[in-house]
């Protein structure tokens, strides 16, 4: 029996998200979540989409855990009451998401004790992300010592930016000194949905020219040429680039020299208004782009301005993006209000027919769960609806390499 199913682990600094997948048909045996570790009100919800446990549906459990550790014993245990443990031969791998790969780390990684010292010593450049991955790594080693853990890394897909964009113009030897420069985030995300989008236009994908737009609460647009990354949004952290939920995208520099001298903000006061008090939430005070929508139709001019705000920079970037890659095939929306918005696609299209953009208004309206093209028969570059799957993305990398 060929070793075929991959675990996917994405550890939060409170959280565990998991799927365990069959890499023999790409098939999802078993998803869950486990919330609010270390909290007496911990959540764990776990759903078996194969053998016995499947007629049954979701399982939820809800009380104390203390720790990473207890969460990932509690995952093992109800994978394994599906018979679906993490002790099962058939088991090849876990494919952990590590945010921040720095410069080190560009393909998907067999982690031992050097790869995970590496990854400890890129926590200044994701405080908020890499040590829980750390944590997440350190316990699935221990509980299955003997078979491959294979990081996976959100930066990893935009090291193919060429220096000249990857550079930020400062002066060179202090950004090497503090490995400033642009990284990008989504990595996953954009991978997958480049390759799906060439795909759906029955191409190959070396021949596809495609933007990118993941749009969540964090959300970036990316370049991508016959496949390669060669611009991204976000930067040195996930705050540079679109208008966000929480984040406020682009932003004049002095504006943080300013809030520090006249406002007298801290730089961790300064840092938490523009990651946490920011973008959609900070213009009108919803994150929720359906929130937003509703009240910006019921005439609220603060949501209004708000969305106003967000579809303007998303045409900024499908322009300039546009003029990065010199011929544009696709223009792909994905994440929860790429997927989902009808309203955002088409504000963000509306006005852009001289770059080969229209929509078909019916098509764009119809809510589905499968990839689709919502673009106008005459529309010159395709307009793609691609739901993203990190998961997949970070399964099939994770078992390309321990078969290879």
């Amino acid at each position: 029996m060929t070793a075929s199913r991959v675990l996917v682990l994405n550890s939060g600094s409170s959280s565990v998200k998991y799927q365990l997948l069959d890499m023999a048909d790409r098939s999802r045996l078993a998803v869950g979540l486990v919330e609010r570790i270390g909290e007496e009100t911990s959540r764990l919800v776990h759903e078996p989409l194969t053998g016995p446990g499947a007629a049954g549906g979701k399982r939820e459990q809800v009380g104390p855990i203390a720790d990473h550790g207890a969460a990932l014993k509690a995952v093992a245990a109800e994978l394994a009451a599906d018979g679906l443990g993490l002790d099962s031969p058939e088991l090849a791998a876990v494919g952990h998401r590590v945010v921040h790969g720095g410069t080190k780390f560009t393909q998907p990684t067999v982690i031992d004790d050097a790869v995970l010292a590496e990854i400890r010593n890129l926590i200044p450049l994701a405080p908020l992300h890499n040590p829980a991955n750390v944590t997440g790594i350190e316990v699935a080693r221990g509980l299955r010592p003997d078979i491959p853990q294979i990081a996976v890394f959100d930066t990893a897909f935009h090291s193919t930016m060429p220096e000249y964009v990857a550079r930020y113009a400062i002066d060179a030897a202090t950004a090497d000194k503090y490995s400033i420069r642009r990284y990008g985030f989504h990595g996953t995300s954009h991978a997958y949905v480049s390759r799906a989008t060439a795909g759906l236009l029955g191409r190959p994908v070396e021949d596809v020219n495609v933007i990118v737009l993941h749009l969540g609460n964090g959300a970036s647009a990316s370049a991508v040429r016959g496949g390669v990354c060669v611009e991204t949004s976000m930067g040195l952290t996930p705050l540079e680039g679109l208008v966000m939920g929480t984040r406020s995208g682009d932003l004049d520099p002095a504006v943080i020299f300013h809030l520090a001298r006249v406002g007298g903000l801290s730089v961790d006061e300064i840092d938490s208004l523009l990651n946490k008090k920011s973008g959609l939430l900070g213009m009108c005070g919803d994150n929720d782009m359906r929130e937003v929508l509703r009240r910006a139709g019921e005439g609220d001019e603060a949501a209004a301005v708000a969305f106003a705000a967000y579809v303007h920079r998303l045409k900024k970037y499908i322009g300039a993006y546009s003029a990065v890659l010199g011929r544009v095939d696709a223009v792909a929306f994905t994440a929860g209000v790429g997927e989902n918005a009808h309203q955002v696609r088409e504000a963000a299209v509306d006005g852009l027919a001289e770059l080969g953009l229209a929509l078909d208004l019916e098509a764009n309206t119809v809510r589905s769960p499968e990839p689709r093209l919502v673009s106008a028969d005459y529309a010159r570059v395709a307009v793609a609806v691609v739901p993203t799957d990190e998961e997949l993305e970070i399964a099939t990398q994770a078992y390309e390499l321990v078969t290879r």
